[in-house]
């Protein structure tokens, strides 16, 4: 038997070699670890955070007999092994302040800072009024905006809607705009001031959107300067405030309302991701001296994650049928309710009530349709309102241009009826349907044309 003499070099080198294998497979593993501990580390976090806050995240306290205004005792969520799910359609009023010192007579704290400063509290008019129905079995998120400036029975005498929360808070709030809406059912509340929204969209990492005009206002005794530019920017938390609060234009609180339902879509299809909802506890860390709400941190949980996940199609943002009382020379300025169509959006999109059936039936020729051009060509909107007078749409008309250059064609249900807009997108051959009341007020559908037009449409085959 003989021995092979091994190299003593061959040796070495073997030795580095199993060496480096075996650091480079403990690093591995070290990684893996560490990632691990992260993922579990963050979810940990979460479930820890859900079970030590199971009870309402309330700033303000209710009777038993305020309490029940919300139906508090039924469950809206449930716990799986991962996040909190939704199990309920749910509806949630969601009410935004703007509270001065001098609407709390604190002339000591005024007048040290010499003008009309915010204030942290949910006690003042509300400048935001929105009711929400998160549906998890149609699968659809709808928000309905009620103008501060609607006229409402607050206490047995006639009000602006605004003034329910300053009255009576957040009960007297939901029952008001219940009794506007036909006894709709309220489960659950969020009250936020302005330094609230400044908060959490800092903390989201901020909110790209399309400022559709410049915007240009001040006013010394708040110290409320606002110039923000037109175009589409990405917005930290003064300048969403600032965009939020902005109303002087021709629309005044309807022009708001505008804005608001604009940044409501943003901010649900930007910041509210699936990465962002591990992100809840520390968000609600930050901003939990701005909100005042009978939801738990668990139901805000499925609330948000139901949300994420919603296309955008089934958002609809609706705004409360009516019209301005007159020709603006009463004494108070109101947004006078129009209950009949009241009855017929809260059937539909909150699932409450029965559908009037003697409303009239939608046909193509009784349908107010506004033409917006968003394109380089001038022509276009006239185009597509020859086009669709053509195909019946006989009270077509062409309303002031768009600014934001869209490649797509947005078909927006200005009052409403995705039917009808859903109907005309067919005739049409192209665009978007979208719930929402960012459109003409005179119309019923707004059609805002984009590049898609000319591309589908030959010049050859575009009416003169």
């Amino acid at each position: 038997m003989s021995f092979k003499k091994s190299n003593p070099n061959n040796l070495s080198h073997q030795k580095s070699s199993i060496k480096k294998k075996g650091e480079n497979t403990n690093w591995s593993f070290m990684r893996l670890g560490l990632i691990m501990i992260s993922i579990i580390s963050a979810s940990i976090g979460v479930l820890v955070a859900i079970s030590l806050s199971s009870t309402p995240l309330q700033r303000s306290s209710l009777t038993k007999n305020q309490e029940k205004v919300f139906s508090q005792n039924e469950a809206i969520s449930y716990t799986n092994l991962r996040l909190p799910k939704l199990s309920r359609p749910v509806n949630v009023l969601i009410l935004g302040t703007k509270v001065l010192t001098s609407e709390i007579n604190d002339n000591k704290q005024r007048k040290k800072l010499g003008h009309h400063a915010l204030v942290n509290s949910f006690k003042g008019l509300s400048d935001t009024v929105v009711l929400a129905r998160f549906d998890p079995i149609t699968k659809k998120l709808s928000i309905l905006s009620i103008p501060r400036d609607t006229q409402a029975i607050i206490r047995h005498e006639i009000r602006k809607i605004n003034e329910a929360n300053y009255y009576g808070g957040p009960s007297l709030a939901a029952e008001t705009i219940s009794n506007l809406l036909g006894g709709v059912p309220i489960n659950r509340y969020v009250r936020f001031n302005i330094q609230g929204v400044e908060k959490v969209i800092d903390a989201l990492g901020g909110v790209n959107i399309y400022v559709p005009k410049n915007m240009k206002y001040t006013d010394h005794s708040q110290h409320l300067y606002i110039n923000i530019k037109e175009g589409e920017q990405h917005i930290d938390g003064q300048k969403a405030v600032s965009f939020l609060r902005f109303r002087y234009d021709r629309y005044g609180d309807i022009g708001r309302v505008q804005r608001q339902q604009m940044f409501m879509r943003a901010l649900v299809e930007q910041a509210l991701k699936p990465k962002n909802l591990l992100r809840i506890p520390e968000i609600l860390s930050i901003i939990n001296s701005y909100i005042d709400t009978n939801l738990t941190v668990e139901e805000l949980v499925a609330l948000s994650g139901f949300a994420s996940q919603i296309q955008r199609s089934n958002v609809q943002m609706l705004m409360l049928p009516g019209n301005f009382n007159g020709n603006g020379k009463h004494e108070v300025s109101y947004w006078l309710p129009d209950h009949s169509q009241i009855k017929s959006m809260i059937a539909t999109y909150f699932d409450y009530g029965s559908l009037n059936l003697n409303a009239r039936e939608t046909t193509p020729n009784s349908l107010r349709i506004a033409v917006q051009n968003s394109t380089e060509n001038p022509k276009s909107a006239q185009q597509v309102a020859d086009f669709l007078k053509n195909a019946g749409y006989q009270r077509t008309f062409v309303s002031h241009e768009w600014p934001e250059n869209l490649n797509k064609t947005r078909i927006i249900a200005q009052n409403g009826d995705s039917v009808g807009a859903a109907a005309l997108r067919i005739d049409l051959g192209i665009g978007e349907v979208l719930v929402e009341s960012t459109g003409n007020l005179a119309s019923d559908i707004t059609i805002i044309v984009g590049l898609d037009w000319e591309k589908h449409y030959p010049k050859s085959l575009i009416p003169l």
